[in-house]
C-alpha cells in the first residue's frame, strides 16, 4: 500500500515513522519531508508541496491514502481538491478547517453550541480594540484571527503588552491595512488553570480519542518568555484524569463534531482541543487545531502500540466506532532543540553533529533540517525533537536530556524542564 504524508516537520516525521512500522509494511512517501525522513530507509521524500501537483503524484503512484500534517494546506483546501479527484485523504475540508484558520469562526461556533470557552470579542478596528482592553484590563489574551503557526497568541499580563500586541496585529486603519496584516483580532478573558492537549480522530460522526499530552509553549524554563510553536511535550498528561477526559468528550469534543455536522460541515481528520483545566476539574476550550499537535505528536506516536495505518483506514471509511487504540503504559517525553534566535528570526545553515542512533525507547525526530553536501544543517526554528520512553516521567526526562548532551549545533537552545508539571503529581 502506498501512503503519502504531506508536510516537513517533526509531526510528519513521527507520523511517517510510525506508519512505516505497520505490519502491512506500506510504502510511505513524505512531501516534502526533511533530512530526518530522508535518512530513514523505509521512507522516501518527494520534493513537492503544491496541492495540485501532490494530487497528480498520488494518482501517478496509486497512493491509496494521504494524511495531511500542517494547517496551511488544510486551510487552503487540499482535502477538497483530493476528494474532487476521487483520492482518499484524511483531514478536514477547507470549510471545516475554519475551526483553526479563523479564531472568530471557532469562538462563534462554540457560542452557538454552548461549548465552554473564554468570553471573547472580535475587532477589526484598532481604536475599538484598544478601548475594549482598557475597559476590561489585564491579564487578557490577544489572538490574531488567522493562521499564525502557533505563535499568534499573546497572553498579556499588563496593559502595555496588550496594547503593543494590538498595534502589531491590527492595521492602523480599516482603509489602509498593512501588507499581510490580519483583518481581525480576537480578545479573550484570561483563564486560570493548567493547559493540556486533547487530540482525537474524527470520521465525520464517530470519535477515537488519542493519548493525552501536555505541551510547553514558552521559550524558557519555568514557562517564561514569548510563546513558540512548542518547546516540548509529554504523554500522558496526569492533569487529564479519567473524570476530565470524560468531561472533555461530553462537553467539548462530541458537541463540536455534532455541531459541525448539524451546520452542514461534517468534520473528518485529527481534531485538537487545547484545554484549560481549572482546579475544580471544569474544562474550557482555549482553541481548536485541525491537525495533530507538534510536538505532541512525537511522544504520542512513541506510545502508540496499535497499527496506525489500521486506525487511519477505519477513519477514512467512517468506522472509528469499531476500533480502539492501544498505548504503551510508559511515559513518552520529547524535548525540542531550537535554532539560534528562535522564535524571532531563527538562524539557518548551522551544521548538526552528534545525532544519536534510534533505539526501542528513543528516537530523534527532525523538523527544521535539510541535507547540504552530505551534512545535516538547521533549516527552521524548531530543529529536532529528542523523544524517549521511560517507566515514569523522571526516567523519560533523564533519558532525553542524556541524549541531548551528545547533540551539537551553533546556537542550540532548549528548555531543561520539560515535564516539570507532571513531576509534582
Amino acid at each position: 500500500m502506498n501512503v503519502l504524508i504531506v508536510g516537513s516537520g517533526g509531526r510528519e516525521h513521527a507520523l511517517a515513522w510510525r506508519l512505516a512500522r505497520s505490519p502491512s509494511r506500506p510504502k510511505v512517501f513524505v512531501a516534502p519531508g526533511n533530512a530526518g525522513t530522508a535518512r530513514e530507509h523505509e521512507l522516501e521524500n518527494v520534493a513537492l508541496s503544491d496541492p495540485a501537483t501532490l494530487a497528480d503524484f498520488a494518482e501517478d503512484k496509486r497512493v491509496q491514502l494521504t494524511v495531511v500534517g500542517p494547517e496551511a494546506p488544510l486551510a487552503g483546501g487540499i482535502v477538497n481538491l483530493f476528494r474532487a479527484r476521487g483520492l482518499r485523504i484524511f483531514g478536514p475540508t477547507r470549510e471545516a478547517a475554519q475551526l483553526e484558520s479563523s479564531k472568530d469562526f471557532a469562538k462563534r461556533f462554540m457560542a452557538r453550541h454552548q461549548i465552554p470557552t473564554a468570553r471573547f470579542a472580535t475587532f477589526a478596528d484598532r481604536a475599538a480594540a484598544h478601548a475594549h482592553v482598557d475597559e476590561h484590563g489585564a491579564p487578557i489574551v490577544i489572538k490574531a484571527d488567522g493562521l499564525a503557526a502557533g505563535k499568534g497568541v499573546v497572553v498579556a499580563m499588563d496593559l502595555a503588552t496588550a496594547h503593543a500586541a494590538l498595534d502589531r496585529i491590527l492595521p492602523p486603519t480599516l482603509d489602509a491595512p498593512e501588507a499581510g496584516a490580519p483583518a481581525r483580532v480576537v480578545i479573550e478573558e484570561y483563564l486560570e488553570g493548567e493547559e493540556a492537549s486533547f487530540i482525537v480522530m474524527v470520521d465525520g460522526k464517530n470519535v477515537l480519542a488519542l493519548a493525552s499530552s501536555q505541551d510547553h509553549k514558552r521559550i524558557s524554563d519555568g514557562d517564561r518568555g514569548p510563546n513558540t510553536g512548542g518547546m516540548g511535550a509529554y504523554s500522558p498528561a496526569p492533569v487529564v484524569t479519567p473524570e476530565v477526559h470524560a468531561r472533555t468528550m461530553r462537553e467539548i469534543i462530541l458537541p463540536t463534531v455534532r455541531g459541525m455536522a448539524a451546520e452542514g460541515i461534517p468534520y473528518t481528520g485529527f481534531l485538537y482541543a487545547g484545554l484549560m483545566i481549572a482546579p475544580d476539574g471544569s474544562v474550557k476550550t482555549v482553541e481548536f487545531n485541525c491537525r495533530l499537535g507538534d510536538p505532541e505528536t512525537q511522544p504520542i506516536m512513541m506510545r502508540l502500540k496499535s497499527d496506525l495505518l489500521e486506525l487511519l483506514e477505519h477513519a477514512v471509511n467512517g468506522r472509528l466506532d469499531r476500533i480502539e487504540a492501544n498505548w504503551d503504559r510508559r511515559v513518552a517525553l520529547g524535548v525540542v532543540l531550537a535554532a539560534a534566535n528562535y522564535p524571532d528570526a531563527p538562524r539557518l545553515g548551522d551544521e548538526i553533529s552528534g545525532l544519536p542512533k534510534s533505539s526501542e525507547d528513543s528516537h530523534v525526530f527532525h523538523a527544521g533540517t535539510r541535507e547540504s553536501e552530505g551534512r545535516i544543517v538547521t533549516a527552521g526554528g524548531r530543529v529536532l525533537c529528542v523523544t524517549t520512553l521511560g517507566d515514569n516521567i523522571r526516567l523519560a526526562q533523564k533519558r532525553a536530556y542524556s541524549l541531548i548532551d551528545e547533540i551539537r549545533f551553533a546556537g542550540m537552545q532548549y528548555r531543561r524542564d520539560i515535564g516539570h508539571r507532571a513531576l509534582g503529581r
